[in-house]
């Protein structure tokens, strides 16, 4: 029997799912295409917020790049699944909040421990936020804040879906298995992440891909264990978050405090 493009699995494809969204026609079933979509919204949203000047937009308008970056992608998702983006998204409460506490803290210590050993023989580049935090004020910290908390929902966005993809067509182009499929679902949305922080970190090849990639790796499992993308977003948050808040604190507190 024919049937249609979004139509839900039978039971028994079901009972092959990897429970990962759409990769196995949960919720729908997505086809080629429609990943092609995905994925073309994906790079044109990086595209928009790497080639914002930083000068051309200012104040509460300066978020707008961010909500580009995050919302392009989950809206093109949203198309090409009849309106079941939210299949990414799992209810966020006190139990999501303390996994998101737990993979944060997974993250910090992961990369703090691989960029220990990468500095002993090569440089580390500082992120440039820490120059912006030190002579930012009230309002434009409210902005950052803001800004930075969609972009980071953005930046899981623009790494699970190209896994998700990724996932899809090792299973049903090349007729992988489900771990086999992962493995490279993991490995190219890994390398695509790194590669995004190559411009922010002077295009440092060994600390984008060890030690940013080790951070990314640890985010991902929270993704894989939940799978509910508000916990890995919350982890980032709180991970960056953290970065922020003591380089801030370090620039605006008086000297002995």
């Amino acid at each position: 029997m024919m049937t249609s493009r979004h139509e839900r699995p039978r039971a028994a494809d079901a009972s092959r799912a990897t429970d990962l969204p759409f990769c196995d026609g949960v919720p729908v079933r997505l086809a080629g295409r429609d990943w092609i979509v995905v994925l073309a919204a994906t790079l044109a949203a990086f595209g928009i917020l790497s080639l914002s000047p930083a000068g051309m937009l200012s104040g509460a308008l300066s978020i707008l790049p961010a909500i580009l970056f995050t919302g392009l992608p989950l809206a093109a998702l949203a198309f090409v699944s009849g309106g079941h983006a939210g299949a990414l998204f799992k209810p966020y409460g006190l139990r999501a909040f303390g996994q998101s506490v737990l993979f944060a803290f997974a993250t910090i210590t992961a990369s703090l421990a691989v960029a220990s050993v990468v500095q002993t023989f090569a440089p580390l580049q500082p992120n440039a936020v820490a120059d912006v935090l030190a002579t930012i004020g009230t309002f434009d910290l409210v902005v950052f804040l803001v800004r930075t908390f969609i972009q980071l929902i953005g930046e899981e966005l623009t790494t699970v879906l190209p896994l998700l993809a990724v996932v899809w067509m090792c299973r049903a182009r090349f007729g992988f298995g489900h771990r086999a499929s992962l493995v490279a679902g993991v490995a190219v949305s890994t390398t695509w992440f790194a590669a995004l922080h190559l411009p922010t970190y002077g295009w440092n090849v060994l600390q984008c891909f060890a030690v940013i990639g080790t951070a990314r790796l640890v985010l991902t499992w929270a993704y894989l264990r939940t799978r509910n993308l508000w916990v890995c977003a919350g982890a980032h948050i709180i991970n960056d978050g953290s970065i922020f808040a003591i380089g801030y604190a370090g620039s605006h507190l008086p000297v002995g405090v």
